[in-house]
């Protein structure tokens, strides 16, 4: 892609669509109401997602990657979307929160011992940054890592971190203070391997969504690292990471996206073969205005990401873009998960339905990566308001 946007994608996207739309509709979502159901993580989903090479699309070949870029990552996330989120947000956070800080700010030996491993799909990372205490507010990190010696003593704990305890989990990147120099508190980024002794995999969260992903409080008490397991400049881990949260935001809107459009497809399908009075309900404008309303949703939310994605790759400032790709891909989700539910009527609230899943998955679209409200903050900051 470039900084302008075409009338129609370039061979190779539409090709990767193409393939994981069969996927989804083939292998995931046959098994997406059991794995919601029973929380349980989607082993043989992921296994398979690895095969394709999935992990390490945005990543160089030199790194076990698929030599892509983010935007091909992107395109994944919205087909994987439209069928079930949790699998989704597994590969999302496994890409931009496991592999991508690694690759963007490790040394050439971090890289050379992770990025194979987690490109692959055959372990996952996780990246620990919010804080029972902090929530929203990143900077306020009470997790401590003091050096001694050759080695940094971490202490603390985390909270909703995505990818965390599964069995193939392997590592985690995790944000501390780790000076206090002038007053000022300074935030690093440290590479914290999940078997390290002093790691607590807390028990998993009782979620109203996202049933089928992974998500765990940690705890660290006298976790030992090396010092080079530092990631990036000491002092830097909440500015990098904030450069994470920027591409993070894009893939979010485009896996909403998918939720948005995934909604749609339901509808149009159910509504064409439901018969009330006699026809079809689709025949019913109230119900064909409904539809129309989401599909337009979806279409302008998917403009909004494939321009912050477009400006991205082409180095170009994006953070405006990104947040607002953000915001109205979440709210399209969520409000497009909402009228299908109305569309499906009583069966929209059964659970054995896609769109009644999609409703109770997508609230989290408009808190995780960044509350509705943050992204409505830096879009006025970026206004210079």
């Amino acid at each position: 892609m470039s900084g302008s946007l075409s009338a129609e994608l370039p061979e190779e996207y539409r090709e990767l669509a193409h393939t994981v739309r069969a996927f989804a509709t083939e292998v995931v979502a046959p098994v997406a109401h059991h794995h919601d159901q029973t929380h349980t993580f989607p082993y043989e989903v992921v296994s398979q997602m690895a095969d394709m090479g999935l992990f390490g699309l945005p990543f160089p070949e030199e790194h076990g990657g698929m030599g892509g870029d983010y935007f091909a990552l992107c395109i994944a996330l919205e087909e994987l979307g439209k069928v079930d989120q949790s699998v989704a947000i597994t590969l999302e956070a496994a890409v931009s929160l496991g592999a991508m800080p690694i690759y963007r700010f490790g040394t050439d030996a971090q890289k050379a011992e992770w990025l194979p491993q987690l490109t692959s799909g055959r372990a996952l990372g996780a990246f620990g940054l919010t804080e029972p205490g902090a929530g929203t507010d990143a900077g306020g990190t009470r997790t401590t890592a003091v050096r001694d010696g050759d080695h940094w003593v971490i202490n603390g704990s985390k909270q909703f971190i995505t990818n965390s305890g599964t069995d193939i989990t392997r590592l985690i990147t995790v944000t501390a203070v780790t000076s206090t120099d002038d007053g000022q508190r300074r935030i690093s980024s440290i590479l914290v391997p999940r078997d390290t002794p002093g790691v607590l995999v807390e028990p998993a969260y009782d979620k109203v969504g996202w049933n089928a992903s992974d998500t765990h409080p940690l705890t660290f008490t006298d976790v030992r690292v090396p010092a080079e397991n530092l990631l990036g400049e000491e002092g830097r881990g909440y500015a990098n990471f904030l450069r994470i949260l920027d591409e993070g935001r894009i893939a979010i809107a485009a896996l909403a996206v998918g939720v948005a459009q995934g909604c749609v497809d339901e509808s149009v399908r159910y509504a064409g073969e439901r018969e009330a009075f006699g026809r079809p309900i689709g025949e019913n404008q109230a119900v064909a205005f409904r539809i129309a309303r989401m599909e337009a949703r979806a279409h302008t939310a998917r403009q909004a990401y494939h321009h912050a994605a477009a400006l991205l790759l082409a180095g170009k400032p994006f953070k405006k873009e990104a947040a607002i790709a953000k915001l109205v891909a979440a709210e399209a989700a969520m409000d497009n998960a909402r009228d299908a539910t109305q569309v499906f009527g009583g069966y929209g609230f059964m659970n054995e339905f896609a769109v009644a899943r999609h409703y109770r998955d997508s609230k989290i679209l408009e808190i995780g990566e960044g509350t509705t409200e943050v992204q409505l903050m830096l879009i006025a900051r970026e206004l210079g308001l």
